[in-house]
């Protein structure tokens, strides 16, 4: 098609957006919950503007564009796993992830399958390694166990999943909640400022209209972020708005202690 070369080759440059600002890094009760589920510090997100038209093809451009912009590099200094970029950017490696969700009904299946009691609170189990284990945790993280597949593989892979999974997990030093509803309020939140949506004129359905990549980025000595090596818990996406040419950085880096950034 005409223009495609053009496409491939083109630069983007990217722009801070310090007005755009995220609740859930911000309110009391959230950050609190973030504290205490060994993420506050560690999790942070950042918006970006940028300068040319998005298509998904240009997704590995796009980021190697991103990870390499002055402007981008000088702002975002300031997160805990940017530290890890001290050498010049050679590659990103890049994962299209799933994002149509627009409600929560993904996770009502936990409901009925004996993970979460009709009270909200998560149900116990046995384990030899950890005493305090739950179904739950069960669910997200063993293969083996019988409700791993109550979600298949296509809602696993979805943002709004990951982001619960993320929250229920949490940092090095976590306190797992009793019930289930912070995380699912947390997760929604998060969601819901992140994504962007559009309605259909015809259909009057709400469809996500954000593309979401996740990313590993790599140095002349190897993966150097978001961190050196692959951990369920450190994890950095790029959450983009193809109309309004708008990008947001989430990312986390899993550790010890609460950082200041």
């Amino acid at each position: 098609m005409s223009g495609d070369k053009h496409d491939f080759e083109h630069t983007f440059s990217f722009r801070p957006v310090p007005s755009r600002k995220f609740s859930f890094l911000e309110e009391k009760e959230t950050v609190a919950l973030l504290m205490k589920w060994s993420m506050l510090g560690r999790l942070s997100a950042q918006t970006f503007s940028f300068d040319q038209k998005f298509h998904l093809y240009d997704s590995d451009r796009f980021a190697l564009c991103f990870f390499t912009d002055s402007s981008v590099l000088s702002s975002a200094r300031t997160t805990v796993a940017w530290q890890s970029l001290d050498k010049p950017v050679t590659s990103v490696d890049v994962e299209v992830v799933p994002c149509t969700k627009v409600s929560m009904d993904l996770f009502d299946p936990i409901y009925t399958c004996g993970i979460v009691a009709p009270s909200g609170h998560i149900a116990r189990c046995l384990h030899e390694v950890y005493p305090d284990y739950d179904k739950l945790r069960e669910m997200l993280l063993d293969e083996d166990s019988e409700n791993y597949h109550i979600l298949g593989s296509a809602e696993r892979g979805e943002l709004l999943f990951r982001l619960f999974k993320h929250l229920c997990l949490g940092g090095a030093l976590n306190q797992y909640e009793d019930t289930v509803e912070p995380y699912i309020s947390v997760t929604k939140k998060m969601y819901k400022e992140l994504i962007s949506v559009q309605k259909d004129p015809e259909t009057k359905k709400i469809n996500v209209v954000s593309m979401v990549l996740k990313v590993r980025v790599c140095d002349e000595s190897g993966q150097c972020y978001p961190g050196g090596r692959d951990e369920e818990q450190t994890f950095a996406y790029l959450i983009v708005d193809p109309f309004k040419r708008h990008v947001t950085l989430l990312c986390h880096s899993y550790g010890v202690g609460t950082m200041c950034l």
